[in-house]
């Protein structure tokens, strides 16, 4: 496997990636029962509108490649805690049969490795309880970071990295496409 950044041939196997690994949030179609083949997963356009936002990042968009085929995705794009700038990771998206063969998690080591050596303080995101802590992750709340979406702080976590500084305190805000699901 081997991890490398997005290049703009990836595009349409990235939004692939998405489209199966989030289609079974979505038995019966989309959020609202249309029909599958009518309604991608939220997750697919999200990383077409982050593209176009000012908070992308092309060098921390980062796909998992097995044998010339993109089998995951991860981005992480510019958000920010108070006046702080800070980094937001998602989505994360591995295909089916890749999921459980160690994708995921190289994605996510890649992903913060490249974060930490940018001299970011850290990362937020939401996510399972049960997944990221694995990774460095804790509740946001308990080092003073709270996401600016009152329903989101049950899985909003943060991974500090090397220039983190505990004067980093107060509401996390996504880039603007976040709050567009």
């Amino acid at each position: 496997m081997l991890i490398r950044r997005e290049r703009a041939g990836d595009i349409p196997a990235i939004d692939a990636v998405h489209r199966v690994a989030f289609a079974r949030d979505y038995p019966n179609g989309g959020p609202e029962g249309a029909p599958r083949a009518a309604v991608d997963p939220a997750e697919v356009d999200l990383v077409h509108q982050l593209r176009s936002d000012a908070g992308w990042i092309p060098t921390l968009s980062l796909v998992a490649q097995v044998h010339d085929r993109v089998v995951g995705h991860v981005c992480l794009t510019r958000a920010s805690v108070g006046p702080f700038p800070v980094l937001a990771l998602g989505p994360i998206g591995v295909r089916p049969e890749h999921q459980g063969a160690g994708a995921g998690s190289a994605l996510m080591h890649a992903a913060l490795g490249a974060a930490d050596a940018l001299d970011e303080p850290l990362v937020g995101l939401l996510g399972s309880l049960d997944y990221y802590p694995r990774f460095g992750f804790v509740p946001g709340a308990r080092v003073g970071i709270v996401p600016d979406e009152p329903d989101w702080a049950s899985h909003f976590q943060i991974r500090r990295l090397t220039t983190y500084e505990t004067g980093i305190v107060g509401e996390f805000h996504y880039a603007e496409p976040f709050y567009a699901l």
